[in-house]
């Protein structure tokens, strides 16, 4: 067992750039603190609330988070509630075309959480715009993850001297 901090990545994703997102900044992180990563569907109050930190990341599906993203905040709101707040957290998003609402959305219950957003949220631009292209496996190149790759190197970094 390590004392280091841990960072908590909850992530869904629905054609695979989200994901892709979740496990490159969870290696990124990595070489900073203790990373879990939890797919939503999985995640617990419990999880929360043994973690330092939390990284929050889902496609935007027709203007909204993925309702798995959201039935994980439905499931969890509540029991944590008052028992994780001052937390550092950060959003990441894969989007066809703006992802914006789908960040305010999370950005909204991490409020209500009263956690602290450490960085600015990043959204991943797919520019799938088709149905076709839309539900067609995503796969994202090494630049396109760059600024994933920094927030989760800065978010573990940050948490291993005691900066969040």
């Amino acid at each position: 067992m390590t004392d280091a901090p841990t960072l908590l990545i909850i992530w869904h994703s629905r054609t695979g750039a989200a994901r892709a997102m979740a496990e490159a900044a969870c290696e990124a992180a990595a070489g900073e603190c203790a990373v879990r990563v939890l797919a939503a569907d999985d995640a617990q109050p419990g999880d929360l609330l043994e973690a330092d930190g939390y990284l929050f990341v889902c496609p935007e599906n027709l203007a909204s988070m993925t309702g798995a993203m959201k039935e994980f905040f439905d499931r969890c709101y509540y029991p944590v509630l008052g028992r994780i707040e001052g937390r550092p957290y950060a959003v990441m998003v894969a989007a066809g075309s703006d992802g914006a609402a789908a960040v305010r959305q999370i950005e909204r219950i991490a409020t209500g959480w009263r956690l602290k957003q450490i960085a600015e949220s990043v959204i991943v631009c797919t520019h799938a715009q088709t149905a076709d292209a839309i539900a067609a496996p995503k796969h994202l190149d090494a630049p396109t993850l760059e600024p994933v790759r920094e927030l989760g190197t800065m978010f573990g970094a940050g948490l291993a001297m005691g900066i969040f």
